[in-house]
């Protein structure tokens, strides 16, 4: 459809970097107001609240991508998501990797990206051991792990979707958003907050919509991705460090987006703080804990938002079972840290302890 735009000076691979800068945009301010974070829903303190802002969000993302995909606008017949075989064991042990990671961290990606824009150094600071780990592992250093654990696969044939099961999509579509709508609807967020998650929420198939479709070029493809942070916050720190070598795409764009929507989003609400970290100790945590969810996300497929905002729309299996194992990870990791904290006679966390709070 791009070539039907009329656009003389720019490109399919240029105009998506724009379009993902709104996203970002959007998705930053979002964020910030809603503290749009998965690893709260599990272990915050306010994860009821917390699971109503996820969920609503889900429930829009799951309705509007299966609206588009049943408009014939996209499919995703070819997309990783629906690889015919599955890498099992490298998204079991992606999932609990990152998982473990995001509670050491005290955030998800996207949650540490949306701080980072707000005035928090310990977040900017895992961001980037985050993503040069992410990128060690898809081409460097721990390449070799991904490469092993990847070739464990099942042959999943055309089950690679909840759609092939009986009942189809439109069924499991339905049951995903029952689901979530239940939640959210025993939160107790107010309405304006759940609204604006909704909208969060829409951002994802837009995403799907205006790379897949929108911006389709058959001269000039470009892929069909929707809102993830593992592989962009990778991409993004390459081409800030070889800008001149290499193009920005949809996740530099996004990356950028995200903390420019962030940052005037905290300035506008008076929520911008600078903060850094308290001692050593706490610094090592939190750089085991980027390890951690650098090298699980690439594993995993994506992180909570590219596997689990994004990927679970598509119902993929994979984006299921990595969604879950994250988890997992994290209710194995925070049950860790808790009884450590118990068995010292101390407090399981504490405030000076958590950048994503």
């Amino acid at each position: 459809m791009f070539e039907e735009l009329g656009f003389e000076n720019l490109t399919a691979p240029e105009a998506v970097v724009y379009f993902a800068l709104v996203i970002g945009v959007a998705f930053g301010v979002l964020a910030q107001i809603t503290k749009f974070c998965f690893r709260r829903t599990l272990v915050g303190e306010d994860r009821r609240a917390a699971a109503g802002v996820w969920f609503t969000a889900l429930a829009v993302a799951v309705a509007g991508t299966q609206a588009a995909v049943s408009a014939e606008l996209i499919e995703f017949s070819d997309h990783r998501l629906l690889a015919g075989d599955l890498p099992w064991l490298a998204i079991v042990v992606g999932g609990l990797l990152f998982g473990a990671g995001m509670v050491l961290t005290r955030g998800c990606a996207s949650r540490l990206t949306v701080l980072g824009g707000s005035g928090n150094l310990r977040a900017l600071t895992v961001l980037v051991v985050f993503a040069i780990t992410a990128h060690a592992t898809m081409k460097g250093l721990f390449a070799p792990i991904r490469v092993a654990l990847g070739n464990v696969t099942v042959p999943l044939g055309d089950m690679t979707t909840l759609a092939a099961l009986p009942g189809g999509a439109w069924l499991f579509t339905a049951l995903i958003i029952a689901a979530a709508v239940f939640i959210a609807a025993r939160s107790g967020v107010h309405p304006t907050m759940l609204i604006t998650a909704a909208l969060l929420g829409a951002l994802v198939p837009l995403a799907w919509v205006g790379t897949g479709f929108i911006l389709y070029d058959d001269f000039d493809v470009i892929p069909m991705e929707s809102l993830s942070f593992t592989r962009p916050a990778s991409d993004t720190l390459f081409w800030t460090i070889a800008g001149t070598s290499i193009s920005p795409g949809f996740g530099t764009g996004l990356i950028g987006g995200v903390l420019l929507g962030a940052f005037a989003a905290s300035v506008a609400t008076g929520t911008f703080v600078w903060q850094s970290f308290e001692s050593a100790a706490q610094t090592g945590r939190y750089m085991g804990g980027a390890v951690l969810m650098g090298i699980g996300g690439v594993l995993a497929g994506g992180c909570t938002v590219g596997a689990g905002l994004s990927g679970v729309p598509t119902l993929s299996i994979a984006a299921i079972l990595a969604i879950t194992t994250m988890a997992a990870g994290a209710w194995i990791t925070h049950a860790l840290l808790t009884r450590s904290a118990s068995a010292r006679g101390a407090r399981p966390t504490t405030r000076d302890l958590q950048p994503a709070e």
